[in-house]
């Protein structure tokens, strides 16, 4: 079995080129090709030398991404890209341009079991975790396509970061290294439906970046109706963690919380929401729910969705209505799968 070069941090290709017999700074350069320059092969590799690049041929692979098909909102420039990977895997990640910087929002696994009823990737279960790579290469291809820097990072596509702990944390390193994109970690999210004891965990990783905990209910009975997580987590549980995380990073949560038309948006369950968070560096994204194959459920309104952030501001909780990008080619929240859809 070939190793698999592009999953691995300096430290890790620095021990593999000590153990072939080369000299320790190809590792640096080796590194460099893969994560800064986006090579996709070691021909590629122009200041190796032709022995060392054959060897990796034969026993080493960047592992594969190939665009399989691209889709470009009408509406905002978003753009939907469909990626297969190794053994025909296809993912979706999207890129979001705004005024300050382009911004990938990538997959972590192919597929989900964690069952929100508010998401498609999870329709199908689970097929496979991504390697640390794979994270990677989504980024790295994504700005090869067009032309211009990735300044930002979220995980919010398909699958649970946090059931992929190992490699959602390598890939961290390596998209923020400065042999790398040196992506900032400011400029990073990264997303969970509330693994509290994995939250926990990445408290203690020395991270600066961003975490969004999913929570889409203002209570344990309404969110266990969409959120089989709950029925492991209670919500007082996860926003208990979500302050560890502020204690120990210094860095403020974001709650996201998707508006279901007659489930959660009315006022009574925003002023409920708003006595749990009151007092914490936070702040709540409030999205209108996107429609997903399959589900019954349907996004309040815009105007639901500006009542409730008042009320949660009237509470003291900060809160915006988040801005719909994407969903007319269905790369909106929640909208991401590992299937194929129409494009180009």
């Amino acid at each position: 079995m070939k190793t698999d070069i592009r999953s691995m941090t300096m430290d890790e290709l620095t021990i593999y080129i000590n153990s072939i017999g080369e000299k320790p700074f190809r590792a640096k350069q080796i590194f460099e090709w893969i994560n800064q320059k986006l090579a996709a092969s070691f021909s590629e590799m122009t200041n190796l030398p032709k022995d060392l690049r054959e060897f990796l041929d034969e026993n080493a692979i960047i592992s594969k991404i190939d665009i399989v098909k691209r889709l470009v909102s009408s509406k905002d420039g978003t753009r939907k890209y469909l990626f297969e990977l190794e053994k025909d895997t296809i993912i979706e990640s999207v890129l979001m341009k705004y005024d300050h910087g382009n911004v990938a929002c990538i997959s972590s696994q192919a597929g989900c079991r964690m069952g929100c009823f508010l998401c498609a990737s999870t329709l199908n279960g689970l097929e496979r975790n991504l390697t640390a790579g794979e994270l990677a290469a989504q980024v790295y291809e994504i700005q090869k396509d067009i032309g211009e820097r990735i300044s930002g990072v979220v995980i919010m596509g398909g699958g649970e970061p946090f059931d992929n702990y190992d490699n959602t944390i390598k890939f961290l390193k390596l998209i923020t290294s400065e042999q790398g994109l040196e992506i900032g970690q400011r400029h990073i999210t990264v997303s969970t439906c509330g693994l509290v004891d994995k939250i926990m965990d990445f408290a203690h990783e020395g991270f600066k970046v961003n975490l969004a905990i999913s929570l889409h209910a203002p209570n344990d009975d309404i969110r266990k109706e969409i959120m089989p997580v709950a029925k492991r987590f209670k919500i007082d549980e996860t926003i208990e963690a979500g302050k560890y995380f502020t204690e120990k990073t210094g860095r403020r949560i974001t709650y996201e919380y998707a508006l279901i038309n007659g489930i959660n948006d009315n006022g009574d369950h925003a002023r409920e929401l708003g006595r749990k968070l009151r007092n914490s560096l936070s702040h709540v994204n409030l999205i209108t729910m996107n429609s997903v194959p399959g589900r019954s459920f349907k996004g309040s309104s815009r105007e639901s969705a500006g009542a409730f952030a008042k009320v949660l501001m009237d509470c003291g909780v900060e809160a915006t209505v988040r801005r719909k990008l994407g969903n007319d080619i269905n790369a909106a929240c929640g909208q991401l799968k590992n299937g194929h859809s129409g494009g180009v």
